[in-house]
């Protein structure tokens, strides 16, 4: 990428800290083991997208075409990077969704091919902060239409999951593709484990990276 102008460049810190990121289909755990790594590692907890966009993203979704909505998501993601350097000069950082959520979900959203909402986002790729740890959370069909039954923060994200044809097929698909490419990456298979053992082995397997 060429060096672009400076008002354009990430600030940088110097840090040492972990970043992590979950990633994974809607209603599949990813928040609440956020919740449990930021307590136990005293983590700064981040979320693709954060404010002010969540609070836009519906709009964004019922009002804008698919090409203004990947600018709105790449826009979301940048911030998102910039949070987590600065984030990241205080301590650990959990990540809440991050790179692969808005390609994966944006091809599977519109149809788009993988690869090309990638060459969308490659531009930009120098500027978003580099994950310590990418884990992708994985589990049953059966195992996340029980979990989506129970949670309390449904959205539409979660809906469609399971009501739209060959939308959690198609997901699965894109992560699993954006999850070979990635060199952080991490397999977390969520079957018949609790919460607190994932957040026990990601803290583990963590450990062990960095030692």
């Amino acid at each position: 990428m060429t060096r672009m102008p400076p008002p354009y460049e990430p600030v940088s810190y110097e840090t040492e800290h972990p970043v992590i990121v979950l990633e994974g289909v809607s209603g599949i755990g990813k928040s609440t083991l956020a919740g449990l790594l930021a307590a136990r590692l005293k983590a700064s907890v981040l979320h693709t997208l954060p404010e002010p966009f969540t609070g836009m993203s519906a709009l964004v979704r019922r009002q804008l075409r698919p090409l203004p909505q990947f600018g709105f998501y790449l826009s979301g993601l940048l911030h998102t990077a910039d949070r987590i350097r600065h984030a990241g000069a205080h301590g650990p950082v959990v990540a809440d969704r991050y790179r692969s959520s808005v390609i994966a979900c944006h091809s599977a959203v519109h149809n788009v091919p993988m690869d090309t909402v990638t060459a969308l986002l490659e531009p930009f790729r120098p500027y978003l902060a580099a994950p310590t740890r990418t884990y992708y959370l994985r589990c049953s069909e059966s195992a996340l239409r029980e979990r989506l039954a129970v949670k309390t923060d449904v959205k539409s994200d979660d809906t469609e999951l399971l009501t739209i044809p060959d939308r959690l097929p198609r997901l699965l698909a894109n992560f699993a593709k954006a999850a070979e490419s990635d060199d952080t990456a991490v397999w977390l298979d969520t079957d018949d484990k609790t919460p607190g053992e994932l957040a026990d082995w990601v803290i583990s397997d963590l450990e062990h990276t960095l030692a």
